[in-house]
């Protein structure tokens, strides 16, 4: 697996070279954002690990572009911000997941295994899932109900896919971060309460009946009929 580390400091550079080849990975290094662009454009690499603070394009500006051209190449991003606001940023631009430093290398590894692991599996011809009047393309990417498009950013489509294919079922805010983002959030954040919300005003907004449920105590679930 050939991957692009995206980080202009040599320190943390030397370190996930050093981490992540005894991992047995196969790593190029850009030191900034235009270099990087160069890079995606000219090689194939299987995932991107993108720091914030980079010089010439900031990695949220990078992220965003990169995955307009290249929506089904996973990005990981490290940070040393951890707000659940600066999360939620992050994923908005299309970061697959997202690291806060300091990190062990073995940590990085799981999730970027994981990531392979999802983006392998995620291309199946024709699939359609439905829910009441909602429709859900997974070949496709997209989204209807009562045939009307609705848009979804690539986390809100990552968690409503996740929630489709577990129908009327509960998850619990463990279960989403583990499943939709591989994140093990300190779960202090509210980033899965902010992201069914945004899913929610898209998909349940409007229509005279509602889809996703909350489950006081327990969490949320996608299920056609109201609960009782």
């Amino acid at each position: 697996m050939k991957l692009l580390i995206v980080e202009d400091e040599p320190n943390v550079v030397s370190v996930l070279k050093r981490g992540l080849s005894s991992e047995g990975f196969e790593l190029s290094v850009a030191p900034d954002g235009f270099i990087a662009l160069e890079m995606v454009s000219a090689h194939t690499f299987s995932l991107i690990i993108l720091d914030i603070m980079l010089p010439g394009i900031n990695g949220l500006d990078l992220c965003k572009q990169i995955k307009k051209n290249y929506p089904q190449l996973p990005i990981i991003m490290l940070t040393a911000l951890s707000s659940t606001e600066n999360i939620v940023t992050g994923l908005d631009n299309g970061a697959d997941d997202y690291l806060v430093k300091p990190f062990k290398i073995a940590e990085l590894s799981a999730r970027i295994r994981m990531l392979l692991r999802r983006h392998a599996g995620l291309q199946q011809a024709d699939e359609i899932i439905t829910i009441g009047d909602l429709q859900i393309n997974i070949s496709g990417k997209t989204v209807t109900r009562a045939n009307q498009e609705i848009t979804l950013t690539a986390t809100e489509y990552r968690l409503l896919q996740f929630f489709a294919r577990n129908k009327n079922k509960t998850l619990s805010r463990i279960d989403i971060l583990e499943n939709v983002w591989d994140i093990d959030f300190n779960m202090g954040t509210n980033v899965v309460d902010v992201y069914v919300n945004y899913l929610r005003k898209k998909i349940d907004k409007g229509f005279s009946t509602t889809l996703l449920h909350t489950v006081v105590g327990l969490g949320y679930l996608l299920k056609e009929k109201s609960l009782p």
